[in-house]
């Protein structure tokens, strides 16, 4: 008997992992990068099988992170964490640079920035792990890195289904969040709609939000927004 909600215990961060591929440049949002030895000094990272930037960091070799802080956009993180690489140039809207090895990390919103060589991929699943020496490694910014609890708890993020910590959709509203049904009466609370896909919520519209209305941060239709009391 596997219970999912004991997955909510295990802590981590939340960073954006980024690669090129020749001229293209690609990158997602992950929560397993994680510092498995000292000397060298060595990063891990778990990325889903049918991402683009896992594509990129198999042909490639190398790939760079950037810690979030606790001050990072939801924006942000959508457009790295709920859309395709395939589909939109990530990078476009946020302020970049490249490493020493001309892989593309994001230069804003960061704690810290790092550059690894890729030593060993390992098949886990439906997943990579990804290990490798890390090359290059700067303090970007002071403040408070974004864990996954305060992404969930405060932001009200959800997990995107190709993380690695993805549940079947199994997650904890975020504190003083509320469903409720359509129509049910709200006792003068403040009536919003969250997206169940990257859990953005949108204050307003007691009737229904508009049928040509699209999530700002991953683009879902009304019908994958959920009516919540604030």
């Amino acid at each position: 008997m596997i219970d999912r909600k004991a997955f909510r215990s295990l802590s981590s961060g939340l960073y954006l992992i980024t690669a090129r591929n020749g001229n293209g440049k690609f990158g997602c949002v992950a929560n397993t990068l994680v510092q498995v030895a000292s000397e060298p000094p060595t990063l891990a990272v778990s990325l889903n099988k049918e991402n683009a930037t896992t594509a990129a960091i198999l042909s490639s070799g190398r790939f760079a992170a950037t810690v979030l802080t606790e001050a990072a956009p939801m924006e942000l993180i959508g457009t790295f964490g709920f859309h395709s690489s395939t589909d939109i140039d990530k990078f476009a809207d946020c302020n970049h640079a490249l490493d020493g090895s001309e892989v593309p990390y994001v230069a804003e919103h960061g704690l810290a920035r790092f550059s690894v060589f890729v030593t060993e991929t390992i098949d886990v699943g439906s997943h990579y792990l990804f290990v490798g020496t890390v090359e290059e490694a700067e303090v970007l910014a002071a403040g408070e890195p974004l864990t996954y609890a305060y992404y969930h708890a405060v932001k009200g993020g959800k997990t995107p289904p190709k993380a690695a910590t993805y549940n079947g959709g199994d997650e904890a509203s975020p504190a003083g969040v509320t469903e409720t049904a359509a129509g049910a009466p709200t006792a003068g609370k403040k009536i919003a709609w969250r997206c169940m896909l990257c859990g953005y919520i949108e204050e307003g519209y007691p009737d229904g939000l508009p049928a040509d209305y699209r999530c700002p941060i991953c683009g879902a239709a009304p019908d994958m927004f959920e009516r919540i009391e604030l």
